[in-house]
């Protein structure tokens, strides 16, 4: 007997459609709310870096080991070439930002870093380092749920929560449309603060949820790379080649704030862009002269902890919280759309021991 039989999951990222697609892998639907659709926001333009073990020791070192398995398990049931899934290795590499003119000099096992760098390291290699398209993942596992189970996208805006006897029993949207449900899972990214008050009093036991706007921008380059970089020097960008010929490159965050802007409308600010671009030509002379044929910005969930929150809202039956994943909500999506699935289901994770990333757990400060 499933816990919960008409479920909402009100956001289209990727903690949305993850847990689409392990409720359709069960063979139940869903109906996701959105204010725009499928990954409109940082879940499609997020860079789609994973890696199995940089968070070990952290509360998230087991969510993070196991959905880094299951990239690899969706890439092989979706297809790698559909949503770009690759093993790669990524390394760091050391600029001297002092030199007035370019050295010449490339270091050994770097792939196309070559302007006055001084050193590199081995960050990870294909069995811990992998990547993946944000925006075609998202678009791959809601396309299995929807076809596999008629799971159903509705674009508009939960308003709140409908609550008769401590339980949820709807949605009520912007429009004024009801929408009937016996359990809702708030997985908004950053605007999931707006959640807070969905939920009554009960909603104030939810961590406040901010936002990290980044840049980023997109180099086609004239040859496909396989080697991810993360700089020191020039703002420390972080570069991530893709296997379509795509360079992804990011950096330069803004201070956390509470986002305000509409998702998928973020404005884009030329300052970052720009040194964004002059990074690029300061590092690499296969991509610096390249311009960008895409410029963007997204927000980034966090919490004031750095936790995520994945688990039920205390005091309401059928009210869940998945999010703040910040810079990992891509790699965490899996492994956290399969343990809300669970909760849905069977009523309580089995894969995973959310403990540590509770509502209310014990470890938050």
């Amino acid at each position: 007997m499933m816990a919960y039989s008409t479920i909402i999951v009100a956001g289209g990222g990727i903690i949305g459609n993850s847990i689409s697609y392990y409720l359709a892998k069960r063979g139940i639907p869903c109906t996701i709310i959105d204010p725009v659709g499928i990954a409109p926001a940082a879940s499609g333009k997020a860079g789609g870096f994973l890696a199995k073990n940089w968070s070990d020791g952290s509360p998230i070192q087991e969510l993070q080991r196991r959905s880094f398995d299951l990239h690899a398990e969706q890439a092989e049931h979706l297809g790698s070439h559909v949503i770009d899934y690759r093993r790669v290795e990524c390394i760091a590499v050391s600029c001297d930002v002092l030199a007035t003119k370019p050295s010449g000099k490339k270091l050994e096992g770097v792939e196309w870093a070559d302007i006055n760098t001084v050193g590199s390291r081995m960050l990870g290699g294909p069995d811990t380092i992998a990547q993946v398209h944000p925006k075609k993942l998202c678009n791959a596992m809601w396309r299995f749920s929807e076809g596999t189970v008629g799971s159903k996208l509705v674009v508009g805006k939960v308003l709140e929560a409908i609550i008769e006897n401590g339980s949820i029993c709807g949605v009520k949207l912007e429009d004024g449309t009801k929408m009937d449900a016996d359990a809702l899972v708030a997985a908004c990214g950053p605007w999931t603060d707006a959640a807070r008050s969905w939920f009554g009093p009960a909603g104030d036991k939810i961590p406040r949820m901010n936002g990290v706007k980044y840049h980023s921008i997109l180099i086609k380059s004239p040859r496909v790379l396989t080697q991810s970089v993360f700089f020191q020097g020039h703002g420390d960008p972080e570069v991530y080649p893709r296997p379509d010929g795509d360079a992804y490159i990011t950096g330069f965050p803004d201070p956390a704030i509470i986002v305000k802007e509409f998702p998928g409308d973020e404005e884009v600010r030329s300052e970052k862009v720009n040194q964004l671009i002059d990074a690029t030509k300061k590092t690499s002379s296969e991509l610096g002269h390249l311009p960008p044929h895409t410029q963007q910005a997204c927000y980034l969930p966090t919490t004031m902890d750095g936790i995520p929150v994945i688990g039920a809202v205390p005091g309401i039956k059928g009210a869940f919280v998945a999010s703040g994943h910040g810079c990992w909500g891509i790699l965490n999506g899996p492994a956290t759309g399969e343990a809300v699935a669970e909760m849905l289901v069977e009523g309580k994770a089995t894969s995973i021991d959310l403990t540590m990333l509770g509502v209310d757990s014990p470890y938050r400060r």
